[in-house]
């Protein structure tokens, strides 16, 4: 609350509310490693948008509270299909929302005058499989070990292990390895490493159209009015798009565009008392 860096503050806290966790539930005890989730959106909060959607992915507490955590290949045996949870949440809240957006935040229209959905279950279900194999951090050359001592077994590590300090590892044992095609058309090809694969699912996610727009229009609520025009979500998302150098997701050059616009700084918008925001 007094600190110095006080827009660096204020950006995180805007972070906190798209990148939600939630100590009410299955983190309510996990104090340290949530306030280290926070001390991260502080760190990146000036960053890129691309490091930063990665340190959430495989971050433990993300990992716990969306439940990709422990998510497993599928098992034929059991029927055991891996859990869509946070492959579904990280399209919808995190990067291209639900539906097409134009490059000021207006919804784009089918030939029947209806939004396009911007993803679908089959999406959802081959993002899904993508982000199996994460589970609790584990380093084979310094290994975990029980409360007895013991050194942890990896495949035993992966389903009840537990670090909230430090990103999860990837286990080979539990990821699926096939062709997956995610956001309609773009193939994650078989065979590629685990970690190849999630950094291709979140380099598409993150080149998506949609994602300027779509965390524009979010960052302008939290800081500046509830309804901000088409044209300074414009504006934000092209700043999104490229810093002036040619750089994609800068969030230091997103925030000083949505701070420095007209309709930020004009007397008129400011004098109004249904804009703006304290």
């Amino acid at each position: 609350i007094t600190a110095p860096d006080q827009l660096r503050q204020r950006m995180a806290f805007a972070l906190s509310q798209i990148l939600v966790i939630s100590q009410f539930g299955a983190l309510d005890s996990d104090h340290e490693g949530v306030t280290l989730y926070y001390d991260r959106l502080l760190a990146l909060a000036f960053g890129n948008y691309r490091e930063l959607i990665e340190e959430v992915t495989l971050s433990p507490m993300m990992g716990t509270y969306l439940s990709m955590m422990r998510n497993r290949k599928p098992d034929p045996v059991t029927g055991h299909e891996p859990d869509e949870n946070y492959a579904r949440e990280i399209m919808q809240l995190f990067t291209v929302g639900l539906t097409e957006l134009h490059p000021d935040g207006s919804l784009r229209l089918d030939d029947e005058g209806m939004p396009i959905p911007t993803y679908s279950q089959e999406d959802t279900v081959g993002l899904a499989h993508i982000f199996t194999g994460w589970s609790a951090h584990y380093d084979p050359t310094n290994p975990p070990t029980w409360s007895n001592g013991s050194i942890a077994d990896p495949d035993d590590w992966f389903q009840w292990g537990w670090d909230a300090m430090r990103p999860m590892s990837f286990y080979p044992n539990f990821h699926d390895t096939e062709d997956r095609v995610i956001l309609g058309n773009t193939l994650i090809p078989a065979g590629t490493n685990g970690y190849d694969r999630l950094s291709q699912a979140l380099d598409t996610l993150f080149n998506h159209p949609n994602l300027g727009p779509f965390l524009a229009r979010q960052l302008i609520q939290r800081f500046v009015t509830s309804n901000p025009s088409p044209g300074y979500i414009h504006r934000v998302a092209a700043a999104f798009h490229d810093n002036g150098q040619g750089v994609r997701g800068d969030l230091g050059a997103t925030l000083t565009a949505l701070l420095l616009d007209p309709e930020a700084r004009h007397p008129a918008d400011q004098d109004t008392i249904s804009n703006g925001k304290p």
